[in-house]
This record gives C-alpha cells, sequence and structure tokens, in this order.
C-alpha cells in the first residue's frame, strides 16, 4: 500500500525504541495534609490515558470522557494505524497514548478519519504533520474536511440534552487540504491493515465508514451507533454501556442511518468499539446490536425527520426547511423580562 504519499515504511529498521510506560509527572510541591473524612478536591498527579483493549490488537482510548480513537495493530510489532483523532487539542494525549503502546516516536502507517465531525478529525491535521502520514476518508467527506462545504446543520431541535448542547458547536473544521487522501473505492480492503474492510455507512455523515475484520468479527462502527445512550450527556460522561442509535443533532438522513445500522447489525460483530461509548464484547453486541436494527428509534420531531438533506460529491445539495425552535425565543424573552426587572430596582431605588 506504498502508493498512499507520506506513508511511514513498514519496518521502522534496527535500534527502534523500546516502549516506555506510562508514568505520571512528579510533583515538586509538597501535598498539604488532608483531615480524617475530607475528600482531596484536587488529583497531585494526571491520570493515566484511559485504554481499553477491544479485541487482539485493538485498543480504544477515550478522550476527555467523550469521545473514543482506535489504536489498530497492522500485523508486524510496531506497525499500526490510528483511526480517528478526537478533538482539537488531543494529540499530546494521543502520542503519550501510542508511546506507551508502540514506543516512542513510532508513527502509524497512517490515519484513517471514519467521518469528518470535530470529535473525530480534530487532532488529525497536527499528527499527520508531526507523524508525517497521510490522513485517509471516504470521497463524499472531502469536501468537509477540505473547507470546500459545511455538513448539514445540526438540529437542535431533535430533542435530547446532546441536541441542545449542540447548539453551541462551532461548524468550522480544520482544513486538511495538505493531508488528506481519498480511500479508493475500487475495493473495500482497508489501507496498511490486512484482514479488515470498510463499510460505507451514511445517515450521520454522508461518507462515514465502519471498519470491520472478518477473523474474529470485530467491528468498529464509527456514529453510525454507539454503544452509551448518545442522546444524553451525563450517559457519555460517565459511559454507561448501552448500545443506541449515534448523536440525533447531527444525523441528516434517518433512513440511511437506519439501514447503515441494519448492515453493521447482519455482521453480528462479536466485539465493538464506537466513536462514543465502551467496549462492548461477547453476546450483548451482537445481540444490542440486532435488537437496535429491528427496533431503531426515529425521533418525534426535528428537521430531518421527514425530509432528509441531499448531498453530493461536492457538498450539500438540498436541506430541507428548519423545525421551528422556539428555545431562542424563550431565551430572548427571559432576558428582556430580566433586564425589565433589573430596571425596575433601579428606578425605584433612585425614587427612594
Amino acid at each position: 500500500m506504498s502508493h498512499f504519499l507520506g506513508a511511514r515504511g513498514s519496518g521502522g529498521g534496527p535500534g527502534r525504541p523500546r516502549a516506555a510506560a506510562w508514568a505520571p509527572r512528579p510533583n515538586p510541591r509538597p501535598r498539604a495534609r488532608r483531615m480524617p473524612g475530607q475528600h482531596s478536591r484536587f488529583r497531585p498527579f494526571p491520570p493515566p490515558p484511559a485504554m481499553d483493549t477491544v479485541a487482539a490488537g485493538v485498543t480504544q482510548l477515550r478522550i476527555q470522557r467523550f469521545v473514543n480513537v482506535y489504536f489498530v495493530d497492522a500485523g508486524t510489532p510496531g506497525d499500526w494505524v490510528l483511526v480517528d483523532t478526537g478533538l482539537p487539542g488531543s494529540e499530546a494525549t494521543i502520542r503519550a497514548a501510542a508511546a506507551e503502546r508502540y514506543g516512542a516516536g513510532v508513527g502509524p502507517h497512517a490515519i484513517i478519519l471514519t467521518h469528518g465531525h470535530l470529535d473525530h478529525l480534530g487532532s488529525a491535521l497536527p499528527l499527520a504533520t508531526g507523524w508525517n502520514v497521510p490522513v485517509l476518508v471516504h470521497p463524499l467527506e472531502l469536501p468537509y474536511v477540505t473547507a470546500q462545504a459545511l455538513y448539514p446543520p445540526r438540529d437542535p431541535t431533535v430533542g435530547g440534552s446532546l441536541a441542545f448542547m449542540s447548539r453551541f458547536f462551532p461548524t468550522q473544521l480544520p482544513d486538511l487540504s495538505d493531508v488528506v487522501q481519498e480511500l479508493p473505492l475500487d475495493t473495500d480492503a482497508v489501507p496498511f491493515l490486512m484482514g479488515w474492510r470498510w463499510l460505507h455507512v451514511p445517515g450521520h455523515a454522508p461518507g462515514q465508514i465502519a471498519l470491520f475484520r472478518d477473523a474474529d468479527r470485530t467491528l468498529l462502527g464509527a456514529d453510525a451507533f454507539a454503544t452509551t445512550h448518545h442522546d444524553s450527556v451525563p450517559a457519555v460522561l460517565l459511559g454507561i454501556p448501552k448500545i443506541s442509535r449515534a448523536g440525533t443533532p447531527f444525523n441528516y438522513d434517518w433512513a440511511a442511518a437506519e439501514r447503515s445500522v441494519q448492515v453493521l447489525a447482519a455482521l453480528r460483530p462479536a466485539a465493538i468499539g464506537c466513536g462514543h461509548g465502551p467496549v462492548i464484547t461477547g453476546a450483548p453486541a451482537a445481540d444490542g446490536l440486532a435488537q437496535l436494527a429491528a427496533h431503531y428509534p426515529l425521533p418525534a420531531h426535528g428537521r430531518y425527520v421527514h425530509e432528509a438533506a441531499r448531498t453530493d460529491a461536492s457538498g450539500v445539495e438540498h436541506l430541507p426547511p428548519p423545525a421551528p425552535d422556539h428555545l431562542p425565543r424563550q431565551a430572548a424573552a427571559l432576558a428582556a423580562g430580566m433586564l425589565l426587572g433589573i430596571a425596575g430596582w433601579l428606578l425605584l431605588r433612585r425614587r427612594g
């Protein structure tokens, strides 16, 4: 697979540094004594990266209690691929975890993005530049990751705490033009990862892909679904295991999202790692995904529930009209009421 420009050599040569065990940095300041029964409000050391095994040669790294990235071994010891890159500013955490797993300074052959949303693409540019490796995406993601187009607008009216918070998420993405390359469409083989294949699973993002290893039925499901209750921010932060639909405010085509879940459920995965949520293995993996596919919950309302956004190779082609959103009006009324109250109070004080 050396036709990918910038891909790291498959070997690494003699003298490759050995992996160094992660260790917290010493704290030069003395710790304050704690009285019996008193709980410390601060941790003296940063916690180690939250890493979990998905299957043989596949490790999940949970970043900021919210999003996952994956280290996937490429066969030869020390050869690997990074799947997704988390939010912006995650590169130091990812590099530290990679050094722990593969050795200091040992970069991947490539970075594969399951899709280009900010919580998956966020640290791709500094990582790809620092390691001098390509970032591979499905061709339908190219306009969004090269600043040529914006994704369909998120839908804050679809319900749930994530939808509410999505009002405040940024829309602009880092421009990966200098490092990005297309996945070849003439094969479903995953570059550098023998035995893996990718599947196109749109609905959440136009060019979203999942990765599957047939030998042991390991599935990296991206955001086609989640392994926690993704509509609930507390559930995501706590990592409560539950196979559920993916983040609803970003699903631009609900029919496609449902079909994608059905395609993945037919694989009967034995181990699952998604963009959000903990690793799920064994019977709960296949059975939970089958249950979601059989009873896929559509929202009661929302911009894209009854009409999907349409996209093509250049970006968004058609958008349905926005759904009624009463929150801004309610917030404005509340703010106006507060201002009137303050003005009245000041007037009374002046008269008194």
